[in-house]
This record gives C-alpha cells, structure tokens and sequence, in this order.
C-alpha cells in the first residue's frame, strides 16, 4: 500500500506542456514574514510527495509551521521538511497510516505536542490502483476506500477534536478529484472521491457551530508521478495539450488554492470543493 499513496513527480515539468517552473521564496537573514498563514499551525497528509510536498512548502512560504505526515519514505519526508524551515518556519515529521485510528489520533497529538496546537488539516493522502470494474476485487475496493474515504473521515475527526479543545477556529481542506464525474478502471476512486465531496458537506454543516470551515479543493491532471502509471510521455504531452489551458497542473497550483482555503481570505467559505483543473470540468 505504501507505494500506492505517494504523489511524486517523476520527471521535469519544463516541457512543453506538462506544467510551469515556479522559484521557490527564501526568507533573508532576519526577514519577518508577512503570510496569510503567519501562526497558524497546519497537518499534511501523504507530504512527503506531490500535491502535498507542494503543499507543505506553500504553507510555510505563507508563514505556517507544518506537520509532514508520511507513511514510510523518511527521506522524502526530510527532503520536505529541510524547505519547509528554508521558508522560515518549523516542520515535524510525524509518520503514520491514515487507515489506523491508533496512528491518526497519534500524529494529531505529535503536531499539537510539538508546534504548539492545530489550526489547519489538508487530507491529501490518497490511492489510485487503476483497475478494470470487472476485474476489480474486494480488496481493490476496501484499499481505496479505506484510505481515500475513511482516512479522510477519521483524520478530520481526530484534528477538529484537538481543534475544539484548543479553541481555535479551525480549517479542513479535503482532496477531491474531477475522477467524481467519472473515471474509466476507476470506479472504487469515483465512488472514494464522491464521497469526499458529500462528507466535506456534512462535516461543514456540523462543524461551523465551532468556528471550523470545511471545504474541498478538485484537482484535475496534474504533474505528478500519479498520471505517469500507464502512460507514455506522448500520451501525457497530448493530454496536456488538449485542457483548455493548454497544461497539467504543478503542485503549486494545487497548493495555492489550498493556501487561500486556509487563510483567513475565504473566511466565508465552507461545504464547497474547489475544482482545479485548467477548464477540463466545468461543474
């Protein structure tokens, strides 16, 4: 299961097509940042890769400390948190499997032990073993749903406990997919993603009560080891081409959608799912 969650990119995204460079920001010798995020305290599932590798370092370019859960690749982790603190801010590994209650519930109470609290949670792990609906077998369908349905769910529940607790007016930022319209050797990620999508309602309904927004951020094809699994470089290079926008997205793309959910810009926003993906759907 290990290998299936990560989000990696696998190759350089400068050609043509396949995504945009983006240079990192790095704090001068006593800069005080100026982020959306200054104090706030975030958790990052499946970081050590991908969307949530962009992720992480996006968080703290905007001020946040962030928690870099992984489940077993340290090294990745380490890579991450290293431009995490290059940003300026802290960084704590906590390792973990988003399918075991014991390890959720750990890994929020190692972020709040270690940085001080908990104010933002993305649910970014998540799998996607593509396989044929009629060839699909239980345990392709529990595997998915275990991690992308309820890990999502259990994760959420474990931060917005330690949220309420700390008395913070918390966020939750869930990780959909466009897959929710529908997706070929991918019903069990449809299904996972939709559900997302319908609980990331419900939970901003219970939860507004205590000053935490829920929402969801949709990815479309984005530029991560993810697409490559099945697919020659011509193929993703045609795909790209054929988004209105003319590209895959980049991590950061992702990222800074994700940024704005958690600052205090969408204040007002909660229960809605954010598509990102360069005009591929248009719900």
């Amino acid at each position: 299961m290990v290998a299936a969650w990560r989000r990696g990119r696998s190759c350089s995204a400068d050609r043509a097509g396949l995504g945009h460079n983006t240079s990192p920001r790095t704090m001068a010798e006593g800069e005080v940042s100026m982020g959306r995020l200054d104090g706030k305290v975030a958790l990052i599932t499946g970081a050590q890769q991908g969307i949530g590798r962009g992720m992480a370092i996006a968080f703290a370019r905007d001020g946040a400390d962030v928690g870099i859960n992984y489940l077993d690749d340290r090294a990745a982790a380490e890579s991450v948190a290293a431009e995490v603190r290059k940003a300026g801010t802290r960084a704590t590994l906590v390792a973990g499997d988003v399918t075991s209650l014991t390890q959720i519930e750990e890994m929020v109470r190692r972020v709040v032990q270690t940085l001080g609290g908990l104010d933002v949670l993305v649910n970014n792990a998540g799998v996607y073993p593509r396989v044929p609906f009629l060839e699909m077998r239980e345990q392709d369908w529990d595997l998915v749903l275990d991690v992308n349905l309820k890990g999502t769910f259990f994760c959420a529940q474990a931060a917005a406990r330690a949220m309420v607790a700390g008395h913070r007016r918390g966020v939750i930022i869930n990780l959909a997919s466009q897959a929710i319209r529908g997706a070929a050797r991918g019903v069990h990620y449809t299904a996972s993603k939709g559900g997302v999508v319908a609980m990331t309602r419900a939970m901003a309904l219970e939860l507004a009560p205590h000053g935490i927004r829920v929402n969801a951020v949709a990815p479309g094809l984005t530029d991560t080891a993810q697409p490559r699994y099945g697919h020659s470089e011509e193929e993703l290079l045609a795909m790209a081409r054929a988004l209105p926008l003319g590209r895959m997205a980049e991590p950061d793309d992702i990222a800074s959608v994700a940024v704005f959910l958690a600052s205090d810009e969408a204040r007002y926003m909660t229960g809605q799912t954010v598509h990102v993906n360069g005009g591929s759907y248009m719900p």
